[in-house]
């Protein structure tokens, strides 16, 4: 039933070739016309293999005829690819035509060394010149066995075996050496970027996206790996066999370095100290015109700001422990004890500063005692991680990966260290207040009014009882005067032999008569200690 939908599926497929040739007719473009040539002999290649792939003395020229039809369709894709950037393509030739050319040339006894694009190139059908040169026409290099791949590696600079915490596996299969010679290019050219000063100007997220590079050719590598791996199970090898246990050690070690990869990037966007501290970013000025009087001055970044930094952060230290989950789960990662221990350290570094930047969002929210809390967990977890990541670090440089240099995990353990003996003091001052406005509002009712303690200052956080501000009734009590008012009062009191002394004065000036004098007497002066008004 399954050759019968192909056979109808590739005859309509010639039809529409057929049709897409008459230029003016269908108003086509030569991409056109060469993708629907590709879909023919894709479809036409599932039909041959189809044909004799239950059968292990298949015909030699069914699958002959397999292999030319996929590396047809390969070849035009790959051109399509090169020119439109169009990630269909790309799925197309991962998910269908590099399985069937490469079970294929397992069936003619081709060796796995070969590379696939090497297969397509040698069993182009040589008898369609007109589609050989009107590929030629949009891809020059389409049909060159010499040419370099997309990411610049050439044939001489595909390794042939890889290493692996000291185990050295061969590469059998020559698309896992593509990919690493992929991955190797594409590492050097984010190297040097990151070390121009090109890259010192811009900013993390200009800086991330440099490993999206790396990244797609690392996940390819991972995904030939994964194929070639399933190759060998449905031809049913044992585990045991050598070529299985280097695709084992291949794929552990490329799925790694993905995840190492991954994390490199995810630390770029954090920052180049791996979140440990939260300096205030610098907003953007408006652009200013010549005739705008506005100040435009610099603000310091507001809570809410540092808040979502935070938050971002923390999101990016959960996907790098879920990564490093990942490599955990991969096949034979658990039996090497050291390589599990390392992965341990690492995991609890990056879960020290997750749990730091969580206090530096309590700080903000005078949160003190959760913030000494978390201090002291990311404490524990350095302290714990400190030797296993000063053994296994290695001394090579190069772009930021999973590996954590020793500078980083003693920096990281300092500045731990001080903040927890700052947050402890801010907590003990913070506890010591507050048992001290505990004890004054116990004892406020035991205290004068309020409108006699104006000039004390009451204990942080304390409630001031506003229903005793003065003494209702009041009282008869003494109160301090100024001396101004004694003076006056002095005038208007009598003391003991006092009244006897005026009398005899009074006496005195009676009897004395005296005439009257001729000059104009002066008016007596009025006031207080003889100040006028």
């Amino acid at each position: 039933m399954q050759k019968i939908k192909l056979a109808k599926a590739s005859k309509l497929a010639e039809k529409l070739v057929e049709l897409l040739r008459d230029r003016h007719a269908s108003h086509t473009s030569e991409s056109d016309l060469l993708e629907a040539e590709a879909y023919f002999s894709v479809l036409s290649g599932a039909g041959y293999f189809e044909k004799d792939h239950i059968s292990e003395d298949g015909n030699i020229n069914s699958w002959k005829s397999c292999l030319e039809e996929n590396s047809t369709a390969r070849v035009l894709y790959q051109s399509l690819l090169h020119e439109t950037k169009r990630e269909v393509f790309k799925e197309v030739l991962a998910g269908t035509v590099d399985p069937s050319i490469r079970y294929a040339a397992y069936r003619l006894r081709i060796s796995r060394t070969i590379p696939t694009s090497n297969i397509a190139v040698q069993y182009f059908p040589k008898n369609r010149a007109d589609l050989k040169s009107r590929v030629i026409k949009l891809d020059p290099n389409a049909l060159s066995e010499e040419r370099a791949n997309k990411d610049g590696a050439t044939s001489e600079d595909i390794p042939d075996s890889i290493t692996w915490r000291s185990r050295t596996a061969n590469i059998a299969d020559a698309s896992i050496g593509q990919g690493l010679a992929a991955v190797d290019t594409a590492a050097t050219r984010l190297d040097s970027f990151l070390n121009s000063p090109e890259s010192k100007g811009r900013g993390r997220q200009d800086r991330a996206a440099a490993y999206d590079d790396v990244l797609i050719a690392s996940q390819d590598t991972v995904d030939v790996t994964r194929r070639a791996i399933e190759e060998l199970e449905r031809e049913g090898v044992a585990e045991g066999d050598p070529r299985m246990q280097d695709l084992r050690v291949t794929d552990l070690a490329v799925n790694y370095a993905l995840v190492g990869w991954r994390i490199g990037r995810y630390r770029i966007l954090m920052g180049s100290d791996d979140g440990l501290f939260l300096p205030n970013e610098e907003s953007k000025l408006p652009t200013r015109s010549a005739k705008d009087d506005k100040d435009w001055r610099q603000r310091p970044e507001s809570k809410g700001r540092k808040l979502v930094r935070l938050r971002e952060r923390i999101s990016l230290f959960d996907s790098i422990l879920q990564s490093i989950d990942s490599v955990k789960e991969l096949r034979g990662a658990a039996r090497d004890a050291g390589f599990m221990k390392e992965l341990e350290a690492q995991k609890s570094y990056f879960r020290a500063l997750r749990c730091l930047n969580i206090a530096y969002a309590h700080d903000l929210d005078v949160g003190h005692a959760e913030a000494l809390a978390l201090t002291a967990r990311a404490h524990e977890l350095l302290r714990g991680s400190a030797s296993a990541l000063s053994k296994s670090t290695s001394a090579e440089r190069g772009p930021t990966t999973m590996e954590i240099p020793n500078h980083s995990v003693q920096s990281a353990g300092k500045t731990v260290g001080v903040l927890l003996q700052r947050y402890q003091a801010i907590a003990d001052l913070r506890q010591r207040s507050l048992e001290s406005a505990q004890a004054f509002e116990k004892n406020q009712g035991f205290l004068p009014p309020l409108v006699q303690r104006i000039t004390e200052y009451p204990p942080l956080g304390a409630k001031l009882d506003l229903g005793h501000l003065v003494n209702y009734p009041p009282k008869l009590q003494p109160i301090p005067v100024k001396p101004i008012f004694l003076d006056v009062a002095f005038n208007y009191i009598d003391y003991p032999g006092h009244r006897s002394a005026k009398t005899a004065n009074g006496s005195a000036k009676a009897s004395v008569q005296t005439t009257p004098s001729t000059e104009e007497q002066k008016p007596a002066k009025k006031g207080w200690f003889g100040f006028g008004r």
